[in-house]
This record gives structure tokens, C-alpha cells and sequence, in this order.
């Protein structure tokens, strides 16, 4: 019995297809950077109606974070809430264990799931970042439209993703459902092939 529980590992959402190294072009610096965010932790927050205000007090005065408007992500370091609709925003830690007890100190104030296990996040940056995503996207990334700080819950090459924008590098993240994640990998392999893409795997 035990010889057989041997052969049940965890497995990340991003092992069978984002695999350390260089693919496509192959001269030059790599345009774009890859890397599979594993082991975060991820929780949808749904505000109680009418209880907006007292959500955002508590997650200020617990967590140290602030409610993004809608449109928005907010960060401190790795940690953040980003928009995800009226009312509803996605706060993503690190590790697992950085939001215990998210749930029990929103009691009342909002519906908390954890979505560590059900949706994939793919950070993405470099010079050519941009234009791969705008091979996909079905919004305007240009500067002026979409910058740090700015999130979109929106499809790439017709997968549902909430995407956001952390600095000027640029630096993009992916969060897609854990389901879809080959569908994007084959998405983003044909699409970033022009440019080269280092896939760094932690």
C-alpha cells in the first residue's frame, strides 16, 4: 500500500509545460522572460453589500492593504489585492502561509475562497513582453491605456485571464484557471517564438 502512495507527487500547474531555457529565436538577448509563479497563495474577496468600507478598514489594519479601485491593483512587495470586478478583487501572497487566517478576520465582511489550487499565475516581462501579449489580448497594453498598477479581466487567443501590470520593464502576471494553463503555455510558446523567451523555472 505505502509503495503505491509513492507514486501520487503534487504537481505544479505549469511542470508539464513551462520548461527551463531558451526557446524560439535563439541570436541575441531574449525578448521576453517567463516565469511560473508556483506556490501562492491566492484568495477572490466579494465584499458583503454595504460592507465595503469596514472590508477595507480590516484588510488595512490586519494585512497592511489597500482596496484597489476598480481597474487597479495595489502591491506591497509581493503581496496585493487586484480588481477583479464590483465589489470583488483577488489578494495573492507569496507562499500559502502568508494569508492564514484571511478568511476568519473578513468573516461578515466578505465571502473569501481560496483559489491557490485553482488558477495558475505566469509573470512575463522583458522589452517584447507587450508585443506578445498584443498578439492575444483584447485590450489596449500601450502606455498610455495600461500601465503599472492597471489590471483587466479580459481573454488571451480566447482563454479567460485576469492580467495585470507591475512595473515599466515591462512586468506582466497571468492568473488563469489551473485547467487552462496548457492551452496559454501553447498560446505563448507560438507567440513569443519571434522574439526568444528565457523560461526561468524557480
Amino acid at each position: 500500500m505505502a509503495e503505491h502512495a509513492t507514486l501520487w507527487r503534487p504537481r505544479g500547474a505549469w511542470d508539464l509545460y513551462a520548461h527551463a531555457g531558451r526557446h524560439g529565436r535563439s541570436e541575441g538577448p531574449a525578448g521576453v522572460t517567463a516565469t511560473p509563479r508556483e506556490g501562492l497563495a491566492l484568495m477572490s474577496v466579494t465584499a458583503v453589500d454595504g460592507a465595503e468600507e469596514r472590508l477595507a478598514a480590516a484588510l488595512r489594519d490586519r494585512f497592511g492593504l489597500s482596496l484597489p479601485e476598480p481597474g487597479g491593483a495595489l502591491f506591497s512587495g509581493e503581496t496585493g489585492l487586484i480588481w477583479s470586478g464590483p465589489g470583488q478583487w483577488l489578494a495573492l501572497a507569496p507562499t500559502r502561509g502568508d494569508l492564514d487566517g484571511f478568511g476568519e478576520t473578513l468573516k461578515g465582511l466578505a465571502a473569501v475562497a481560496d483559489q491557490s489550487d485553482g488558477r495558475a499565475v505566469l509573470r512575463l516581462s522583458g522589452p517584447d513582453a507587450r508585443r506578445v501579449l498584443e498578439k492575444g489580448v483584447s485590450v489596449d497594453l500601450h502606455p498610455r491605456a495600461f500601465g503599472p498598477g492597471h489590471t483587466a479581466v479580459t481573454a488571451v487567443a480566447h482563454i479567460g485571464v485576469q492580467l495585470w501590470q507591475r512595473d515599466d520593464a515591462p512586468t506582466y502576471e497571468i492568473a488563469v484557471a489551473r485547467s487552462f494553463a496548457g492551452s496559454l503555455w501553447s498560446w505563448l510558446e507560438e507567440a513569443a517564438a519571434e522574439f526568444g523567451c528565457e523560461v526561468r523555472v524557480a
